[in-house]
């Protein structure tokens, strides 16, 4: 099993989450998150004053899957998280030891 997660702009989560869903996986976690990487922030304008915002905002999508489909996943995220600007994000796949369904006592990949 590996958890992938993906760093992306906010108005591309809906994309990411049917193209997901089209894959067969049916359930991820979401957060809202602030972070800069190369991008470094970027400079804004309020009421006439320029400043510069340094962490942007971004999505942070959390999603175990099992050995099979995680280079599907992979592809699949990144084609629809795309812009083709910078800033567009990250995807990290690590490795996932153990799951367990709290509700049914499923563990690994039958808990996904």
């Amino acid at each position: 099993m590996k958890l992938i997660i993906a760093i992306i702009k906010p108005f591309k989560l809906d994309e990411v989450r049917e193209a997901l869903t089209e894959l067969g996986i049916q359930g991820l976690t979401v957060s809202e998150v602030k972070g800069f990487g190369r991008q470094k922030g970027q400079t804004e304008i309020y009421r006439g004053e320029e400043y510069s915002v340094s962490f942007l905002p971004k999505v942070k999508i959390e999603v175990a899957v099992s050995d099979q489909v995680v280079d599907q996943a992979v592809e699949v995220i990144q084609k629809a998280a795309t812009t083709g600007r910078i800033g567009d994000g990250k995807i990290f796949v690590a490795e996932l030891v153990q799951a367990v369904r709290i509700r049914t006592g499923e563990t690994n990949t039958d808990a996904l």
